[in-house]
C-alpha cells in the first residue's frame, strides 16, 4: 500500500517562497538604511538629530542584545551573537516549512527572520548592531532601535495575532 499523502520538506515548504522574499527584502532596506545612515547621512558625526518632538536620530551601536542585555565587547562575543541568530533563524525556518503555516504567519517568520539576519550582518561588520530611532516623551525614552528591530517586534505581533485567531482560517 502506497502513502498517497504529500510529503513534508522542512527545508521548502508551500509558504517558504514568501517568507524568503519577505526575508531578503527586511534584509536589502535594512542594510541599504544602516549603510544610507552611517555613510550618506553621517549620523555619527552629526549627533543626536532632532527629527519630531518625539523622535530623534542618534547613532548608538548595541554591542548585546535587547536592552543592552549580556554586552559582548569582544569580537568573539559578537561571533556567539552571530551564531545564536543563525541558529534561531534556521529554527523558524523549519518550523515554517514543517507546520504547513498560513500566509500571515510565513510573513511574520520572514520579518523576525529577516530582522534577526539583518542585525547579524551589523555584528559582523561593526562589532555590534546599529541603531538610529530614539523615541521619546515626558521624559521616558524609549530603546534607540532600527528598522530590523521594527521587523522583529512586527513579526512577533503577528504571530500573536495568529495564535489568537485560532485554527479556523
Amino acid at each position: 500500500m502506497t502513502d498517497l499523502a504529500p510529503s513534508r520538506s522542512v527545508l521548502w515548504g508551500r509558504s517558504a517562497p514568501l517568507a524568503l522574499a519577505v526575508v531578503l527584502a527586511t534584509m536589502i532596506i535594512d542594510q541599504l538604511h544602516k549603510w544610507w545612515m552611517l555613510s550618506v547621512f553621517d549620523i555619527e558625526t552629526k549627533g543626536r538629530v532632532v527629527v519630531a518632538p518625539f523622535l530623534d536620530l542618534v547613532y548608538v551601536k548595541n554591542i548585546g542584545i535587547s536592552y543592552s542585555l549580556f554586552n559582548q565587547e569582544s569580537m568573539s562575543g559578537q561571533y556567539l551573537l552571530v551564531a545564536f541568530a543563525v541558529v534561531a533563524s534556521l529554527g523558524l525556518w523549519l518550523w515554517l516549512n514543517w507546520s504547513r503555516g498560513s500566509r500571515l504567519m510565513a510573513l511574520s517568520l520572514g520579518l523576525i527572520i529577516g530582522g534577526a539576519l539583518g542585525n547579524a550582518i551589523d555584528r559582523l561588520r561593526l562589532g555590534g548592531v546599529a541603531d538610529f530611532f530614539s523615541f521619546h516623551a515626558y521624559g521616558f525614552h524609549w530603546y534607540v532601535f532600527n528598522i530590523a528591530d521594527v521587523a522583529i517586534v512586527a513579526g512577533v505581533l503577528g504571530l500573536l495575532y495568529e495564535s489568537f485567531r485560532g485554527e479556523s482560517h
